[in-house]
């Protein structure tokens, strides 16, 4: 079963000049076939759009989890989880 997660990132902290989205991502250590991020604060990507272009993608299971980014800009999971079905 191919898994997706999508990365809620609450606060401001991810807009910061200096702020590598990816490079964040990838110390999490997630293991999933995909991964989307979507910033809170964000009226152009929710996670609507994200549960849909990993659907489309072909993800059978899809998770969403709260990141919040630290003062020395990483993310770090907060640890909520909510499985996204169908």
């Amino acid at each position: 079963m191919k898994t997706g997660i999508i990365i809620y990132i609450t606060g401001g902290g991810g807009t910061q000049e200096g702020f590598d989205i990816q490079q964040a991502v990838s110390k999490l250590d997630i293991k999933a076939d995909r991964v989307e991020t979507v910033f809170g604060r964000s009226a152009d990507f929710d996670v609507v759009d994200a549960w849909w272009r990993l659907t489309t993608k072909g993800m059978q299971k899809i998770v969403c989890m709260l990141a919040e980014v630290t003062d020395n800009l990483e993310l770090r999971l907060t640890g909520r989880e909510l499985r996204l079905c169908g």
